[in-house]
C-alpha cells in the first residue's frame, strides 16, 4: 500500500505582499520642498505621492528629445510658414529686404538654431 506524502506549508514572515509600486525614499532641501508643495497647492494634487509623480512625469515628457521630422513635412512646413510671411511682409520695404527678413525669420535666430531637433547638427 502507497503512503500518502504530505507537504508542510510553512507561512511566509513579515508583511504580506501588496502588488503595489516600490516606495523611494529621497532627501530633499527645504526650498524645494516649499516649491513642490506651492505647485500641488496649485494643481490640486491628491497626496504628495501624486504631486512627486507628476512632477517627475512632467520632468520626463519635457526631457525627451524630438523626433526628426521627415524631409517632406519639414519642406511642407517651410512652405506654409513662407507663405504666411508673405501675408505678413512690409510692402513698404524694397524686395531685397523683405527676402532678407523672410530668409531671417525662416531660418530662426542663430543662438536657437543648435538647440532645434529638425536642424542637422554643425560639424566641430
Amino acid at each position: 500500500m502507497m503512503t500518502k506524502s504530505r507537504k508542510v506549508i510553512s507561512k511566509k514572515r513579515g508583511r504580506p505582499a501588496t502588488g503595489r509600486n516600490p516606495v523611494f525614499a529621497i532627501r530633499l532641501p527645504v526650498e524645494l520642498t516649499a516649491a513642490i508643495e506651492k505647485w500641488a497647492a496649485r494643481n490640486e494634487t491628491a497626496s504628495w505621492s501624486d504631486t512627486i509623480r507628476r512632477l517627475v512625469e512632467l520632468g520626463l515628457s519635457g526631457s525627451q528629445p524630438m523626433k526628426r521630422r521627415s524631409p517632406k513635412d519639414a519642406l511642407k512646413a517651410l512652405d506654409m510658414a513662407a507663405q504666411q510671411i508673405d501675408k505678413l511682409v512690409d510692402a513698404s520695404a524694397p524686395p531685397e529686404e523683405q527676402a532678407k527678413r523672410k530668409r531671417r525669420l525662416l531660418k530662426g535666430p542663430g543662438e536657437f538654431q543648435e538647440l532645434r531637433a529638425d536642424l542637422p547638427k554643425k560639424k566641430a
